[in-house]
């Protein structure tokens, strides 16, 4: 589905990104100084469910993951008159599951789609492209987090950059990867009945590797910062705040959320029963068991760096995929 000898204005860009928890498809052409979406697919699969304790991907989860990934082949195949560059990424259940070799080769076999499963430095840098262009240009950096399925990143971004035409690439000047994420710590403590007690026990075992990072990164007590978060937990957040009687993109992407209106939702949250999560539409049930895992991971993010100002992104790996292609091919270069 690759094709060479192409001008980047008659060519289409497609993202994949098969994560723990959803798999997503972004299908863009560019534009003078971006990118228009023509076609994008979004389910939620849980392919690594019962992956930590199993160690393999379950058949189960691999049927619903071959499921979602054949239609997305079906929306790049459906693209005729323009060829298509893609690239299709597969993260953290494929890169720990002892049979995500053999699936992927599944995935190949049953959809034609040859997916590579990225490193988390490269997850991360995807992620903080993807990003980049809601960093605030007058503040002096921002920590970028992804709360994923089985894996979160975290990456310290410097100022923001400016460029003559076309999105920015991220300054990042270090990341890591937290071996943890919404499936994993739910399935290990439990999501649906979340005590207090069990809330805080989720905080504490995320609280020491956030606090790795900000070492490593020379981040502690920085000043003159915000926080930039992307995936499902910190989107959520937003829904909530807003109290949208259903999810948004468009009213959430980029919005700023101040320390005072995350603890309210959270707060909410920490309170709330299944039923309640469940009843939610910005939550529902494909959600409701693991928001609350995401949010211990947000906790502590929020400890060991206690900005005022969060700015929410419902965008990150496949933006960043379809940037970097566009802009390794030129889409964005001044006329001659």
């Amino acid at each position: 589905m690759q094709t060479a000898g192409y001008a980047p204005q008659d060519t289409y860009y497609a993202a994949l990104d098969l994560g723990t928890n959803n798999c997503r498809l972004l299908v863009a052409s560019p534009t003078q100084d971006s990118f228009r979406v023509v076609d994008a697919f979004s389910r939620i699969v849980r392919l690594g469910e019962g992956l930590s304790s199993s160690g393999v991907l379950s058949d189960a989860a691999m049927a619903r993951a071959v499921g979602a990934l054949k239609v997305c082949a079906a929306k790049i195949a459906s693209r005729r008159g323009k060829p298509v560059r893609t690239r299709l990424i597969a993260t953290e259940a494929c890169r720990v599951a002892g049979n995500g070799s053999e699936f992927l080769e599944k995935v190949r076999s049953e959809t034609g789609l040859q997916l590579e499963i990225i490193n988390r430095g490269t997850e991360a840098k995807l992620a903080a492209h993807g990003c980049a262009s809601l960093l605030d240009v007058d503040s002096a950096g921002a920590v970028l987090f992804d709360i994923g399925g089985g894996s979160s990143e975290l990456a310290w971004l410097g100022k923001a950059g400016v460029v003559d035409r076309g999105p920015p690439l991220a300054d990042v000047k270090e990341w890591t990867s937290l071996p943890m994420g919404v499936v994993t710590l739910a399935e290990k403590y439990g999501g649906k009945d979340v005590t207090a007690q069990v809330f805080a026990a989720m905080v504490d075992e995320a609280l020491p590797l956030v606090k790795a990072f900000a070492s490593k990164a020379g981040a502690s007590g920085a000043g003159g910062i915000h926080l930039l978060g992307t995936s499902g937990t910190v989107t959520t957040v937003a829904g909530l705040h807003l109290k949208l009687p259903r999810y948004d993109r468009q009213k959430v992407d980029g919005i700023w959320l101040d320390a005072r209106s995350v603890n309210d939702v959270l707060g909410w949250l920490k309170a709330s029963t299944y039923n309640d999560r469940v009843a939610h539409p910005c939550i529902g049930m494909e959600r409701a068991d693991l928001v609350l895992a995401g949010c211990a991971i947000l906790e502590a993010i929020r400890e060991v760096f206690p900005c005022e100002r969060l700015r929410v992104a419902d965008r990150g790996l496949r933006e960043g995929m379809l940037i970097e292609l566009m802009r390794a091919d030129g889409a964005w270069k001044q006329p001659q």
